[in-house]
């Protein structure tokens, strides 16, 4: 058994964190999604990014993957909650290699008090990121992600999210944003078609 603080091979990482998903975070049965729309399914992937052991996973197979599409960023986060623990596991798999990438916090809407920000964390204007989520029915968390990000003068160069229900949010996010989509998991990969 490998040990959690020692990094595993990406490959083998990522079918690690698969199996994860599929043990601990894909719930069946009827359930209403954030988007509305009613599914035979749910994937709870809180239930992993919370996860001692897929945490790290999640920034290792995330972190990959962002690279591995050739995306060169210095922040990464998104909408408030099911982002946050995403951007801090890539934030912590960046350290591992000695790589300074931040993360940040969006709001669903901006702070009438305080310093009023949306976007909170290490600033990001004039930074390259990537807009982080979980997973998305619609895209709706990620375009609004996007749209505070841009105005809080970020360039955004990638939205990214662990798995993709194949609902079309992926070419809706494409089109509205203007930027690559990228996924770790598609539904198919998790035995859910």
């Amino acid at each position: 058994m490998t040990k959690l603080s020692e990094k595993m091979p990406v490959e083998q990482a990522r079918q690690r964190l698969q199996e994860l998903i599929r043990e601990l975070a894909v719930v069946h049965g009827k359930v209403t999604l954030a988007s509305g729309q009613e599914a035979d399914y749910y994937v709870d992937l809180r239930r992993v990014t919370l996860h001692h052991e897929a945490s790290r996973l999640v920034g290792q197979v995330m972190l990959d993957l962002i690279d591995s599409a050739g995306i060169e960023f210095d922040a990464a986060g998104g909408l408030t909650m099911g982002a946050d623990p995403v951007g801090h596991a890539i934030m912590r798999a960046a350290g591992d290699e000695d790589r300074a990438i931040d993360t940040f916090v969006v709001r669903k809407a901006q702070k009438s008090y305080g310093m009023g920000r949306q976007v909170e964390g290490p600033n990001v204007q004039g930074r390259r990121v990537v807009a982080v989520e979980d997973t998305s029915t619609t895209g709706g968390s990620a375009l609004t992600a996007v749209e505070a990000l841009r105005s809080a003068g970020a360039q955004v160069v990638a939205v990214a999210v662990i798995v993709d229900r194949a609902t079309g949010a992926k070419e809706h996010i494409e089109e509205v944003a203007g930027v690559p989509c990228l996924y770790a998991y598609s539904k198919t990969d998790l035995g859910l078609d």
